[in-house]
C-alpha cells in the first residue's frame, strides 16, 4: 500500500524558511517522478514543484522560481521541499504526491504570519 507522509510545516514569519519531508514507503520511490503540491483555505490544489526519478531534472511553478528547491534522496525514499523567502501567500496544505497518479499523501500545514 502507497504512504506518503509530509512533514515539517509549522508556523513562520514571513521572510523565514521551512523545510518539508516527504516519506515514501509502499512503492519502488526511485522508480516515479514526484511532485508537491499545495491548497490554500478556500482554493483548489496549486502544483508547486516536481522532480524526476533520479533527481536530475526539477521543475517549478513560475511564481516560486528562486525561492523554493525540491530534491530527493533515494536511499532514504525521502523527498524534500526548501522553502525560502515565505510570504503569507504561501499558506497552504503542503502534500506530496506521485507525479501523474492519484497517489496523495497526508498533508502538512504551512502557515506564514507575523
Amino acid at each position: 500500500e502507497v504512504h506518503l507522509v509530509a512533514s515539517g510545516g509549522g508556523l513562520v514569519q514571513p521572510g523565514g524558511s521551512l523545510r518539508l519531508s516527504c516519506a515514501a514507503s509502499g512503492f519502488t520511490f526511485g522508480a516515479y517522478d514526484m511532485s508537491w503540491v499545495r491548497q490554500a483555505p478556500g482554493k483548489g490544489p496549486e502544483w508547486v514543484s516536481s522532480i524526476t526519478t533520479g533527481g536530475s531534472y526539477t521543475h517549478y511553478a513560475d511564481s516560486l522560481k528562486g525561492r523554493f528547491t525540491i530534491s530527493r534522496d533515494v536511499a532514504k525514499n525521502t523527498m524534500y521541499l526548501q522553502m525560502n523567502n515565505l510570504t503569507p501567500d504561501d499558506t497552504a496544505v503542503y502534500y506530496c504526491k506521485i507525479a501523474g497518479t492519484n497517489y496523495w499523501g497526508q498533508g502538512t500545514q504551512v502557515t506564514v504570519s507575523s
